[in-house]
């Protein structure tokens, strides 16, 4: 029995593969490399258990995990003016001729000369990204790609830029939810870089929350009932000075308190002289 990787080309999984090879020598690997067009159909078809894809895709039936993010580059003939800079303006590239789909990069395509003035000729035969290269190489136009992608196909003749105003791209880990096996979950372990014993409890401790919460008791107002709380170490010391001097107080005499009345208030004596006249 085997475990079966596919992984969507710029996508380098070594480092995840050589992981299991540690952890799992009893389950031989498989791994090849998929055209963006066959990601998840080797998913569907049982050729892979996992594939590592380019987000966007149809996940209907898949549980999908997003890993990192691609930043986009164009890449141009080596002399190419546009990229002596360290990053590239998208809108540096709007006199450009995109040897892709315009549609595989929207921002460009909204602002593409070629595109606004209908001037935008056929592309060359190319069969593949090799020979992509060649034609850019070549100074015949340029493209816009990942950059795992460029780096894939790099060559000595061409140059990879970052470009700014192009949406970064995802890659993720996708597998048919139906047959989720443990195998598949040692695997996103490794992918989120749990430990080997992490990876293997999560499921199992996340079924034993679930069953505790659905056996809790629950208040009138339908919340679970909240735990007791644990007692202190220092709960006995507190009992037991609070004792001592409950203790205390009882073995003193008893005092019997002096109570003395209040004056009150006395309303002012009437002057029996004030009001006469003088002389009287």
């Amino acid at each position: 029995m085997s475990f079966s990787i596919a992984f969507v080309a710029g996508v380098t999984p070594t480092k995840w593969t050589r992981i299991w090879n540690d952890r799992r020598p009893d389950v031989p690997l498989s791994v090849f490399r998929t055209d963006p067009a066959e990601q998840i159909a080797v998913l569907h078809d049982g050729r892979a258990d996992v594939s590592l894809v380019r987000l966007p895709i149809d996940d209907t039936n898949l549980s999908v995990i997003n890993l990192y993010n691609e930043i986009p580059v164009v890449v141009a003939s080596k002399d190419h003016e546009t990229l002596q800079a360290e990053t590239v303006l998208l809108a540096d590239l709007a006199g450009e001729h995109l040897l892709q789909n315009p549609d595989d990069v929207p921002e460009w395509r909204d602002i593409a000369d070629e595109i606004r003035d209908g001037t935008r000729r056929a592309l060359p035969p190319m069969r593949d990204l090799d020979e992509t290269m060649e034609q850019i190489a070549a100074g015949v136009g340029i493209i816009i790609v990942p950059h795992g992608v460029a780096r894939l196909y790099g060559r000595k003749d061409v140059v990879s830029r970052p470009v700014t105003g192009v949406a970064d791209t995802q890659i993720a880990l996708a597998w048919i939810t139906r047959e989720t096996s443990e195998d598949i979950e040692e695997f996103i372990g490794i992918v989120r870089g749990r430990s080997r014993q992490s990876s293997r409890t999560d499921a199992g401790a996340a079924a034993a929350a679930s069953a505790d919460a659905e056996e809790a008791p629950v208040r009138s107002d339908g919340r679970p009932e909240k735990p007791p709380r644990k007692p202190k170490k220092t709960d006995k010391a507190k009992a037991a000075a609070k004792a001592i001097r409950v203790a205390a107080a009882k073995a003193k005499p008893a005092v019997r308190k002096r109570t003395e009345s209040s004056p009150g208030r006395t309303r002012p004596t009437k002057n029996p002289n004030k009001g006469k006249g003088r002389g009287h």
